[in-house]
């Protein structure tokens, strides 16, 4: 009787409000790369909604009491999945691609790794830096909208470098000058997101290095 109830409530977790809402977001995301190509602003569209949906899962999470590690799972790897699709798509538009797979590497790689430090020293959340010396770090994770201002910046940051680009094979370089001299409202926006992405790759290279020198 006690493992029929325990597995009841383990199925109910698959559908709890903020967990239907990451299977919405992972259908978005499938739906918005199909069409990358063939139509930009739907893609566009598409992934900044579903990017928006990973704060809106939270709330729920946290208003009904649905918190579940389930959800945490999905949440992660459908933000690291979604991100790196996109940073795989800018490495095939732009040279150097390798510019955009490396920061693919750094943001799989450092998150997961701040994951398995957060197993390895019983936190319940990754988010728990409260022992951290790294006052960046510290200021990231604890404040939510620092945070979710870096996460939005470096999102936005690519679905613009997607969306201004015209051929294959240009220069990064060359294309976000060009588009900066043509508007100056355009360059006080790039420069917002580009800073805020700046501060979460930083974050995302303390990671790496938290974890090297404690384990």
């Amino acid at each position: 009787m006690a493992n029929k109830s325990a597995n009841k409530k383990t199925l109910s977790v698959y559908l709890y409000i903020p967990n239907i809402i990451g299977y919405i977001r992972v259908l978005m995301n499938i739906v918005a790369f199909a069409r990358c190509f063939s139509d930009k602003k739907l893609f566009s569209v598409l992934y900044f909604i579903s990017f928006i949906c990973d704060g809106i899962d939270g709330w729920f999470a946290r208003k009904f009491n649905q918190v579940s590690t389930f959800g945490a799972v999905l949440d992660m790897v459908t933000d690291r999945v979604s991100t790196a699709c996109l940073l795989a798509v800018l490495s095939q538009i732009y040279r150097p691609g390798l510019v955009f797979l490396s920061l693919l590497a750094l943001d799989v790689g450092s998150h997961w790794l701040q994951m398995y430090s957060t197993f390895l020293s019983g936190k319940v959340s990754h988010k728990d830096v409260k022992d951290s010396t790294n006052w960046l770090f510290k200021a990231y994770y604890g404040n939510r909208l620092f945070m979710a201002y870096c996460c939005v910046a470096s999102e936005v940051l690519y679905i613009i470098l997607f969306l201004i680009a015209e051929h294959q094979s240009e220069s990064v370089n060359d294309v976000v000058m060009n588009t900066l001299k043509h508007s100056s409202l355009f360059c006080f926006g790039f420069s917002l997101v580009l800073f805020g992405w700046a501060i979460k790759q930083a974050v995302n290279v303390i990671q790496v290095e938290n974890f090297l020198l404690n384990y």
